[in-house]
Formats: structure tokens, C-alpha cells, sequence
């Protein structure tokens, strides 16, 4: 009679059971994790599945119950290493370096050909600051040479070490096995511009926006590129680009000035350095120099003086533009006894000025012209 009370017994109840389980894991893969772990919790045989609920309270965001369950999941099953190492992933994660560190290198001992053992590894001694990692991910990559992770933190560090031949090698690996690959195709574009290849850097770069990666930091490195390559038409667009994203940035305003200035568009010129000048609190010297500067070259004198006196007050001792406000005052006036006035006053105050032999040049030609037009 007892035997035949059990066998009933498992038959009505193992299907249900099941049925509970089977309902668990649906809450849990449509993102209803509470009730799944409530469900988890509720099943017949909670040792199971404590690996399930851990994964699930980790999901709501409680790594703390996360981790608990991992160690009870453990403790009921102290030969799975993938436990272990989903256990010390989080332990990575919620900054519990040391005993991580523990982990993964005790499942190193156990399985030294897992690529992703020495991964993560590194990633924790990176987190500890110990130079050992960089040799975590190089045993990565030689267990295997796809491993686009480890490849983009073996590259990043050669670049940071200026060791760009050997990133070059690493990140092409990569690129073979993942050509859209933006971390790499990144780290490609920084490796050239910090190189000063430019005209390469600029196609990285390129790359990274045809992906549809775009930042203030992309449109600004191919802003820089292209205008070390004297493209400045692509320089001011991608500058623009930048700008979008803080469009009160004051350099690069001014630096879109400077673009203008070198394709001679000198009313785009004012403009720019103009608006930069307003939103800029700091010394001011080289950029009213500047500014004076190109309007000295659309012959708008009288403007020019103004910029030129502004860009003195910022700064006294800018002895080029003192020489600068002089021959614009020069172009100006029309009182030469003024002129000569202004000269004399400049070579008696700047006697060891580099400009000395031009002004006494001049304030010879000037004494000789009054003079012919005194006869």
C-alpha cells in the first residue's frame, strides 16, 4: 500500500514540480525576475536552481543577494567552474578585487587553456593597478589570437606606451576577424594621429562615423587632421560638427576663425573670433592680436587699432602687438607729423625691440617725405 502511495506521489507531484520550474524559468527569460525568484525559491528542489536565482537578484540589481546565493550554489556544488567563474565575474564587478583575483587564479590552476580565465584576470589586475595584467592579456590573445577584447586592452596599452608598430600588428589581427570592429578601428585612428600621420588618421577616423559613431571628440580629431593636411574647408565643417555638442566652446570658435583666416575668408574670420572674444574671461592678448590682424587685411584700420589696444590692456608686454597697433596707425593716419610722432615715441621706448630697424627705416621715409612736401 506504501509503495503504491509513493509511486502516486511521484507521479502527481514530479510533473508539477516540473511545471513550477518550467514557469520560473519563463518569468526569468521575460525579464520578471522577483516573481521568478520568488517562483525559484518555491520549487521543490531550491539547491537546483540557486545559481538561477543568484543570476536573477543580480538582474534587479541586488549584487549583494547575488553573491550570496553563488556561495550557497557553490558550497552545494564545489567542482563547477562555471560558478565559480560567474561568482568571481561579479565579485570583478562589484569591486571585490582580492578575492576575485583568488578565483580566477585558482581556476587558472584548473584549466590554464581557458582564454577567458586570463581575461578576466587582467581585467581585475588592471582594477588593482598591478602591471601584471598587460601579461593576462597576452596570454589571452596567444590562447586566442580573436579575442577582440583582449586585443583592444593589449593595443590601448601599447599606444599609451608610444609603441605604435606593435599596435598597428595587434589591431590588424583584430580587424581580420572583425572589420567593423569601433574599439579597434578607434584605437587605429588614435595610434595615427598621435603619430602625425595624419592623412591616415583622417580615414580612421572616417571609418568610425561611417559606422555611425559620431562624438565631439571624432569630429574634433578629424577637424585637427584635416587641417594639418591644409584641408581647411573639411576642417571647419568637422569643427562645426563639434561644436553642435558645447556650442559655447570659446577655442573652438576661435580656432574656426583661424580656418577662415587661412582660406583668406576674412569676414568669416571677424565673425568667428569675434563671438569667440565674448564668451572668453581669461587673457585675451593673442586673440585681439589675431582678430586685428585680419582686419588689418580687409584694410579695416580703425578697427583694427581697437583690437590691437584691447589685445595691449590683456597684456602690456606683447611687444609684436605694439608694433602691430604702430603700423596700423601707420596705414591710418593721414597727420604725418603724427606718424612721425609715433615712431620716434616707439624707438625711444623700445630701443632693444627686434622691430628697431624697420621703425627707424621708416621714420626715416617719413621725415624725407615731409620734407619734399615742405618744398
Amino acid at each position: 500500500m506504501r509503495l503504491k502511495l509513493l509511486l502516486l506521489y511521484v507521479v502527481c507531484i514530479g510533473p508539477l514540480a516540473a511545471q513550477n520550474l518550467q514557469t520560473a524559468d519563463e518569468l526569468y527569460a521575460t525579464g520578471n525576475y522577483t516573481k521568478a525568484i520568488e517562483a525559484y525559491k518555491n520549487s521543490e528542489d531550491v539547491a537546483s536552481v540557486l545559481d538561477k536565482i543568484a543570476k536573477a537578484y543580480i538582474a534587479i540589481g541586488n549584487y549583494e543577494e547575488g553573491a550570496n546565493y553563488y556561495q550557497k550554489a557553490i558550497e552545494e556544488n564545489p567542482d563547477d567552474s562555471l560558478l565559480k567563474y560567474d561568482y568571481a565575474k561579479l565579485l570583478s564587478r562589484t569591486k571585490s578585487y582580492d578575492t576575485a583575483n583568488n578565483l580566477f587564479r585558482n581556476l587558472i590552476k584548473k584549466d590554464s587553456l581557458n582564454p577567458n580565465y586570463h581575461y578576466e584576470l587582467g581585467l581585475v589586475l588592471q582594477k588593482q593597478n598591478d602591471t601584471l595584467a598587460q601579461g593576462s592579456f597576452l596570454k589571452t590573445f596567444k590562447l586566442d589570437e580573436t579575442h577582440q577584447k583582449a586585443i583592444f586592452k593589449i593595443a590601448k596599452q601599447l599606444i599609451i606606451k608610444r609603441n605604435f608598430k606593435e599596435a598597428h600588428v595587434f589591431l590588424d589581427k583584430g580587424l581580420e576577424n572583425y572589420a567593423n570592429n569601433v574599439e579597434l578601428i578607434s584605437l587605429k585612428a588614435h595610434a595615427y594621429y598621435y603619430q602625425d600621420y595624419f592623412t591616415h588618421a583622417v580615414v580612421w577616423f572616417n571609418k568610425l562615423i561611417d559606422l555611425g559613431e559620431v562624438s565631439e571628440f571624432i569630429h574634433e580629431k578629424l577637424s585637427l587632421s584635416y587641417a594639418q593636411n591644409s584641408d581647411y574647408e573639411d576642417a571647419i565643417y568637422h569643427r562645426k560638427q563639434a561644436l553642435k555638442y558645447n556650442p559655447f566652446d570659446a577655442n573652438a570658435i576661435y580656432v574656426i576663425g583661424t580656418y577662415y583666416q587661412r582660406l583668406s575668408d576674412f569676414e568669416k574670420a571677424q565673425e568667428y573670433i569675434a563671438s569667440s572674444l565674448e564668451l572668453k574671461d581669461v587673457s585675451l592678448s593673442q586673440e585681439y592680436q589675431t582678430l586685428g590682424t585680419i582686419l588689418n587685411r580687409q584694410k579695416k584700420y580703425e578697427a583694427a587699432i581697437k583690437a590691437f589696444q584691447k589685445a595691449l590692456s590683456e597684456d602690456p608686454s606683447n611687444v609684436m602687438v605694439e608694433f602691430f597697433l604702430l603700423r596700423t596707425k601707420d596705414e591710418f593716419y593721414a597727420d604725418i607729423d603724427a606718424k612721425i610722432a609715433m615712431y620716434e615715441k616707439y624707438l625711444s621706448k623700445n630701443k632693444k625691440s627686434m622691430f628697431v630697424a624697420y621703425a627707424e627705416k621708416r621714420l626715416k621715409a617719413l621725415k624725407e617725405e615731409k620734407f619734399l612736401q615742405e618744398d
